[in-house]
């Protein structure tokens, strides 16, 4: 079996497959429940999202900027903004509608306890 590695110049050193299915290890997701793979997500799509929206920010900005009063292009650079934000906002509320059904029917969908949905008893402590 031929071993894949790359070697970088100077004295950064070489990565061999084994270095790769060492650091990949702990993205595997086998036995695991899908709340736990949603919740290991999300927090790459909102990074991703962010990274997106401030990309087209500036795009749309730039695309202003350098239309020199031309009309059609500054209305391009004011579609890139925003449908940048209208994304946004369409990820976030998604986001805010799972949690808002969570809470309202007290399921656990993305694997964060929902608060309880009816008040404890009078002198007992409610679970967190």
């Amino acid at each position: 079996m031929t071993k894949l590695a790359l070697t970088f110049p100077g004295d950064m050193g070489t990565i061999t497959e084994s270095d790769v299915d060492a650091g990949l290890a702990g993205f595997q997701f086998a036995g695991k429940d899908l709340a736990f793979v949603i919740n290991t997500i999300v927090p790459l799509i909102f990074a991703i999202a962010g990274v997106t929206l401030f990309i087209m920010l500036i795009a749309g900005g730039l695309t202003i900027f350098t239309s020199a009063g031309n009309p059609e292009a500054m209305k391009k650079g004011q579609g890139r903004i925003v449908s940048a934000l209208i994304g946004l906002v369409i990820i976030f509320a998604a986001y805010w509608i799972v949690q808002l059904v969570e809470y309202s029917l007290g399921l656990k969908l993305l694997g964060v306890p929902a608060p309880p949905t009816l008040p404890c008893p009078p002198g007992q402590a409610c679970p967190i």
